[in-house]
């Protein structure tokens, strides 16, 4: 799913069918906007499970546009008048990127015949959930025009989202939920900046390889230093900055660029190898290993034979 989605949660009401109202005109302020898929509303029968929505976009930028947006903004408004109040922040979940804090989001594709079960299992661990320190609420969404439901569960800190996740109590419930699902659960993945993914299966914190997101560090690195050091060094000296202010000016710009600008791109790129879960086997640690060697040295033989490139050959 790589998609972008807000989840909006609001305080419990007390007016269950004006803010399913409230929500259908939401839903077209969204439908309304560029990139927007669906919108779910969240099930909220049981007290259990927070009422709330969620607006899935194709992509990132498109969502935040929306989410600034005047229409939204007077959606918004309009729903406080009646008192619907939202009681976080939105809650932007972007796969292959840092989740917010304490939050965790899974996807569960249930077997046909088994929503009912389903929807008591979750019952029954959000339940178990309440009952840890920090826990903050649980909203579910049924899938529609996809097979795949979406629970998404906040903790105050990650710190003690992770005492839940790794508890005896989560343990003993999850035979009986995987036992509803036509594959096993999977949890939105968190990359950070530097290429290395972190996954949680079978109830253990799974992460990037390291020698593969080093790899990937490598093969930005060097471009960006032989970069900076025939292009931007020479505007150092041109200022006549000392060597100390020099050396440390041009850190702070290369580990920027990488930061920022290529480690994003190319770990979107090689997404699947840097996950400790889809990449997992020799056969696509060889394939992205190959990739990685043969960008390096596509790099290497261009700084090697493109005398522009060269700032030996153009001292400042």
């Amino acid at each position: 799913m790589d998609r972008a989605i807000v989840v909006m949660v609001f305080h419990r009401v007390s007016d269950v069918a004006g803010f399913a109202q409230w929500v259908s005109q939401l839903r077209r302020v969204a439908l309304d906007a560029p990139g927007c898929r669906i919108m779910l509303d969240s099930v909220h029968e049981d007290p259990i499970f927070d009422f709330a929505v969620a607006a899935i976009f194709s992509e990132e930028e498109l969502l935040h546009r929306w989410l600034d947006s005047s229409g939204l903004a007077e959606a918004l408004l309009d729903g406080e008048a009646r008192g619907f109040l939202r009681s976080t922040q939105d809650l932007v979940l972007v796969p292959d990127r840092e989740l917010p804090s304490g939050v965790a989001a899974f996807r569960l594709s249930v077997t046909p015949g088994n929503y009912a079960s389903f929807l008591a299992a979750q019952q029954r661990m959000t339940a178990t959930g309440a009952t840890f320190a920090g826990y903050q609420g649980t909203a579910l969404f049924a899938p529609e025009a996809t097979d795949e439901w979406l629970t998404v569960m906040r903790f105050r800190t990650d710190r003690q989202l992770a005492d839940w996740l790794s508890s005896p109590q989560r343990v003993e419930e999850l035979p009986g939920l995987r036992s509803l699902l036509t594959r096993d659960f999977s949890e939105m993945s968190s990359i950070n900046t530097f290429g290395t993914t972190v996954r949680t299966q079978d109830n253990k914190t799974l992460v990037t390889p390291k020698w593969r997101s080093t790899l990937l560090v490598l093969l930005l690195l060097y471009p960006t230093v032989m970069v900076l050091t025939r292009f931007f060094n020479p505007l150092l000296d041109r200022v006549q900055a000392p060597p100390w202010l020099a050396v440390s000016v041009g850190q702070i710009v290369s580990v920027a660029i990488l930061t920022w600008l290529l480690m994003p791109f190319a770990a979107s790129r090689f997404r699947r190898w840097l996950d400790p879960v889809d990449g997992k086997g020799w056969r696509i640690g060889l394939a992205g290993a190959a990739a990685v060697v043969v960008l390096y040295m596509i790099v290497l033989a261009l700084f090697a034979t493109v005398p522009w490139l060269q700032y030996w050959n153009h001292p400042g």
